[in-house]
């Protein structure tokens, strides 16, 4: 695995919907986001560094409308910085090496796994299902994708 930084050259190839979410802390309308409905078994990477962020196994259906997960895959590449913006205090999650914005985390997860919600944008993501996670550089994560049933 190589360094994760902010790539300006994957930065130039965004759509405006992805780079009004993840250079301009923007949020796509629930409901819409690509990786919503999601099932397959891999990783969700940040679409502009490629860091390694959420896993298959880690995500569940919150029915708020945007995809959620319950923890991040590598802790070190996930950022929590709080957010006053919208008069509310909440916790913006954002990618440690890319600082692309993600979304926002929520205390109202599965009590049964953690009871966190990472509610994260579907244009800040990348999803390399499990059978390119070794061909792309990210093998070392596959023992933390399991099949889904």
């Amino acid at each position: 695995m190589g360094t994760f930084r902010k790539n300006p050259d994957a930065i130039s190839r965004l759509t405006p919907e992805q780079y009004r979410i993840t250079q301009q802390n923007g949020t796509e309308r629930p409901g819409t986001g690509e990786y919503l409905n999601n099932k397959k078994p891999g990783i969700y990477v940040d679409i502009v560094s490629g860091e390694p962020l959420f896993a298959s196994t880690d995500k569940f259906d919150s029915k708020n409308g945007w995809p959620s997960f319950t923890k991040p895959l590598d802790p070190a590449n996930v950022k929590e910085v709080q957010d006053t913006t919208h008069g509310m205090v909440r916790t913006e999650v954002r990618s440690a090496h890319g600082d692309s914005h993600l979304g926002h985390v929520f205390p109202d997860g599965p009590a049964n796994r953690g009871g966190l919600r990472y509610c994260i944008n579907s244009a800040s993501l990348r999803f390399i299902p499990r059978e390119n996670m070794e061909a792309e550089g990210y093998g070392a994560y596959l023992n933390q994708v399991e099949d889904i049933k």
